[in-house]
């Protein structure tokens, strides 16, 4: 990883949210949140939370560029 697009379940990607949004995890916090919460496939750096985050954005309907996500 990072991929180009990853694949989660809108119950991920309300996670991943509340970590960005209320919990205010940098990208790099969010991709060892989900390897904790869901396995090592996720890894531990900033670019496999910035696919994450856009992940789940897209998935909730939501701008990966604009609050709460970037």
């Amino acid at each position: 990883m990072p991929h180009d697009t990853v694949t989660i379940t809108r119950e991920m990607a309300c996670r991943i949210r509340r970590w960005r949004r209320d919990e205010d995890h940098s990208w790099r916090a969010v991709a060892q949140a989900a390897s904790a919460a869901w396995g090592p496939a996720w890894g531990s750096n900033q670019l496999h939370g910035r696919a994450l985050c856009t992940a789940a954005a897209q998935l909730l309907g939501e701008d990966p560029d604009e609050e709460p996500w970037n």
